[in-house]
């Protein structure tokens, strides 16, 4: 998937979206085809849409260090740097990781807005390419807004040079949910009848993030959410989603006795779950070494049952990673090295990718027992001491050669946040499709199903805590779930951080107030 498109050369600042792009040339290929004789070839939308999405490529660099680092999951074990500012809340307008996440969304907007605003000339057979658009361009401003709370929304390719450009400051917070809710749903229709694939937004990925959307906006709509969520977990054979499970009759006989243990069946279920992220274990089953003895490894392949979108990343072949003695190819990151380094094997020699005690002491191997295995490197791990590092092994290929594909979307999600859609707001709900979907997900954890016939608010945070351990889940979980405010000030007290209410989102990007003097307002607390 990787360098699929470059046709379209864009700058690293807000600007670059109000630039038009019908001379721009590529610096790479000096013989690309400008955007009017690209729409005129056969597979030109196809080639836009494909841009789109290697745009979009370089969202997840530093995604982890603006939300999982940012919660109660994750910290940084140096006392200097940019890490140790970001997990103690005290980033500041100016840091470069702010304004690169948020250039890196705006640069795949306009990718978008390329294809939406010559939609009509897209051939029939490629109408789908303009329902990916629409997905995209939601997808990246339900980034922004989560991040940064109040955004612009732009859904046009404008012209600095005019007016009109002047016209896109930051809208109230609902604005901004209420037209990304609308993108999504025009997605769905042009995506009613594309062929499924798990690299590329799909109708059902457009339906299930549309829910999200409804649950996270200030004024949940949770009746919206749940109709939704509701058409595709009643329909999941359907659209061939389920969660990566293996019945019990059907588990690894590791000790060849002829029976099951629950410890084998936990260890079955362990290699289900890291599965999910394209994993496979190399080791042996050792009950007395925590289940599981052994590592982890890519195989590169995330195309299975559970995904529902994800970003592809490709291997990349070298044996070097970038120091400041490498040659000059090798000082160049690509997109996959960049989103490796930080959540894979490499991660935790910039002081990140680390658990915090607070984490430790929910997803400990003898209360998480599957997901505890395909969470964590299981040697790192060591409870008697307070200060250990524990580090992430979901994402275990060796730092820059990683094809590790970051998944946005999986069938787990959207079980919980039906769950949640039901829940309504409650602290408890005794709906039985609540409580099955939740206990769909704790089945495949190796946990006991809940026989209450309540499921309670707070059940399901812990649930989603333990199930997304480093998917950058945690934060967004904490504004919608509106504990945000409770969980990290404690954690902030507990561990003297920095956090304040207002330092759940991020400052907005001082370069982008610089470059638009008067046009941007600051987020309070900054």
């Amino acid at each position: 998937m990787k360098n699929i498109y470059k046709n379209i050369i864009v700058c690293f600042s807000f600007i670059t979206l109000f630039s038009s792009c019908e001379t721009e040339l590529d610096l790479q290929n000096p013989t690309a085809l400008s955007l009017e004789e690209l729409l005129q070839t056969d597979d030109g939308f196809i080639t836009l849409s494909n841009g789109v999405l290697d745009a979009y490529q370089k969202v997840p660099a530093n995604e982890f260090y603006l939300t999982e680092l940012r919660s109660d999951n994750s910290r940084a074990n140096s006392e200097n740097g940019n890490f140790p500012l970001i997990s103690s809340y005290n980033v500041e307008p100016n840091n470069g990781d702010v304004a690169a996440y948020y250039s890196n969304n705006m640069h795949t907007i306009k990718h978008a807005n390329t294809i939406i605003d010559n939609r009509f000339l897209a051939p029939e057979n490629q109408q789908y390419t303009v329902g990916e658009a629409y997905f995209m361009r939601a997808l990246c401003h339900f980034n922004l807004v989560r991040a940064y709370q109040n955004i612009p929304y732009i859904d046009k390719v404008l012209d600095i040079t005019t007016e009109e450009a002047l016209q896109y400051k930051q809208l109230p917070e609902a604005d901004v949910y209420a037209k990304i809710i609308e993108d999504f749903k025009t997605s769905i229709a042009y995506l009613d009848n594309a062929e499924q694939n798990k690299y590329r937004p799909s109708k059902g990925a457009a339906i299930c993030l549309a829910a999200k959307a409804y649950l996270s906006q200030p004024s949940p709509n949770y009746g919206e959410a749940e109709l939704l969520l509701a058409s595709v977990v009643e329909n999941n054979g359907a659209y061939g989603y389920d969660l990566i499970y293996t019945e019990r009759a059907a588990a690894t006989d590791f000790n060849g006795n002829g029976t099951i243990s629950d410890s084998e069946y936990n260890a079955t279920l362990a290699i289900d779950f890291g599965n999910v992220f394209g994993n496979e274990f190399n080791g042996d089953y050792a009950e007395e070494e925590i289940v599981l003895d052994g590592s982890w490894s890519n195989t590169g392949i995330e195309k299975n049952k559970e995904i529902i979108f994800s970003i592809a990343y490709d291997l990349v072949n070298s044996d070097n990673y970038v120091t400041p003695d490498s040659g000059l190819g090798d000082q160049v990151e690509t997109d996959s090295e960049s989103f490796s380094f930080a959540m894979t094997l490499q991660g935790p020699s910039n002081g990140v990718n680390i658990a915090t005690n607070e984490l430790l002491e929910v997803m400990s191997p003898e209360l998480q027992p599957v997901r505890f295995n395909a969470t964590f490197i299981a040697l790192s791990y060591n409870p008697s001491i307070l200060t250990n590092d524990t580090f992430n092994a979901k994402y275990p290929t060796n730092g820059e050669i990683g094809d590790n594909d970051w998944i946005i979307l999986r069938y787990a999600d959207v079980l919980l946040l039906y769950s949640e859609a039901i829940l309504a707001g409650a602290q408890s709900t005794t709906d039985a499709r609540a409580i099955e979907a939740y206990n769909k997900v704790r089945r495949r954890a190796g946990l006991e199903e809940n026989s209450s016939f309540v499921l309670t608010k707070q059940e399901l945070l812990d649930e989603r805590r333990a199930e997304f351990v480093f998917e950058n889940q945690r934060l967004f979980d904490l504004i919608r779930f509106g504990e945000a405010d409770n969980v990290l000030r404690q954690f902030s007290i507990d561990n003297s951080l920095n956090y304040t209410s207002e330092k759940k989102y991020l400052p907005f990007p001082q370069r982008e107030i610089d470059n638009l003097p008067g046009f941007y307002n600051q987020n309070n607390g900054y």
